[in-house]
């Protein structure tokens, strides 16, 4: 071989000649998120790898994102198999207090309102599947619906299981409307509620006995087993996770699921949903209808639960509810408390919601997965009928 067809070889292999539209589209979007997660500090840890893995995914001639490239070998092992979402759960759990539920378990309603939208935005997946340009059956409408959960890795571990083909848009989807919990819920929370409602202090709450915190994962686990063992493997998880903290004797576990085990996890996870972020898989109008639906979902979850703690509050005498804490129902751990805690003192300076906002948080957690376990007990049977 002369030296000017090596030169030409050469020149084929390269990036310049092999880049498609698609692709540099695609990388200014991870580009985007990687900007986002650094300059506006919209949840960095999900963003960055998210956004980085995005960038490689779309390197012409690399198949990094490929089935034998790196990430693609990584995703078949925690993604495709529902090993990752599982471990992040654990590391929830360990991460979690259960305190504010427990001292005010009737906020356990918010959690339960904001799983609303998974439901209305499946029969808007189904009404959509009615159209030409989509392709949505009662699985897909399930797994995209639960995005309106605003919780990445059950979005992941129900897609997994109904709708691999989807996966790919709705974990990016579904990670991207949480990191956008800061932009997307406040005006929904500023038009369903007066100043005067968003100034509403609350009761300081009661003091949880170590006592109480360790039976409540045992106790969720066995309510679970008993009437809805589909959604155990993410409530087992959870409350695993839970438990390890709460018992105060396996400190060296729960440091490990909380920090090395989540970081690490954390990492793959972020780099693999961005690897879906390939422009052939991506650049389509399944994928723009479900980043649409997602975005109803979640802002319906957030509506539905300011609107039920308006309603608990106009029923509540003694104890005044700030209508706010009803949008942390979504499970965004802990980006939706902090939200209705930042709006809480933009309206009185004198408000702390944080601690009120985390119980509805933390039982969004539970709802969603709950939302999943549902979902995986009756669509298969609707499918096969």
């Amino acid at each position: 071989m002369n030296l000017g067809s090596a030169l030409h070889n050469l020149w084929i292999s390269t990036g310049l000649v092999n880049f498609e539209v698609g692709q540099v589209i695609m990388i200014l979007v991870g580009c985007l998120l990687i900007y986002l997660a650094i300059s506006k500090k919209f949840e960095p840890l999900l963003l960055l790898p998210i956004g980085f893995g995005g960038i490689l995914a779309n390197i012409p001639l690399a198949g990094i994102a490929e089935h034998t490239g790196f990430i693609g070998m990584i995703y078949g092992v925690g993604i495709d198999t529902g090993i990752f979402p599982l471990l992040i759960f654990m590391g929830v759990g360990a991460m979690t207090d259960f305190g504010p539920l427990l001292a005010n378990p009737k906020t356990a309603l918010l959690g339960a309102a904001a799983q609303f939208g998974i439901f209305t935005t499946l029969l808007g997946a189904l009404a959509l599947g009615t159209l030409p340009m989509f392709d949505f059956n009662l699985a897909d409408a399930a797994a995209i619906g639960i995005i309106g959960g605003a919780d990445g890795p059950t979005s992941i571990f129900l897609a997994s299981q109904l709708s691999p083909r989807l996966l790919g848009a709705i974990a990016v989807a579904a990670y991207s409307y949480m990191a956008l919990v800061p932009i997307i819920q406040p005006p929904i929370m500023k038009l369903l509620t007066t100043k005067e409602e968003r100034s509403i202090k609350m009761e300081q709450l009661r003091p949880v006995s170590k006592k109480e915190k360790i039976i409540f994962p045992i106790a969720v686990l066995g309510i679970c087993i008993i009437l809805l063992p589909s959604a155990t493997p993410l409530i087992g998880m959870l409350m695993f996770g839970n438990l390890l903290k709460e018992s105060m004797v396996t400190d060296r576990l729960s440091n490990a699921a909380q920090n090395e085990l989540m970081n690490i996890v954390t990492i793959l996870l972020g780099l693999t949903v961005g690897s879906k972020l390939q422009a052939d898989k991506f650049l389509n109008f399944e994928t723009l209808g479900i980043l649409i639906l997602g975005l109803i979902a979640f802002s319906i979850g957030t509506a539905t639960g300011v609107l039920l703690a308006k309603l608990m509050n106009k029923l509540s005498k003694k104890h005044p509810i700030n209508p706010l804490i009803g949008a942390a129902g979504v499970s965004a751990v802990p980006m939706a408390a902090r939200v209705a805690n930042k709006v809480g003192k933009e309206a009185n300076p004198q408000n702390y919601l944080l601690m009120h906002a985390m119980g509805p948080n933390v039982a969004g957690v539970i709802g969603s997965a709950v939302a999943a376990g549902v979902l995986l007990s009756i669509v298969p049977v609707m499918m096969g009928g």
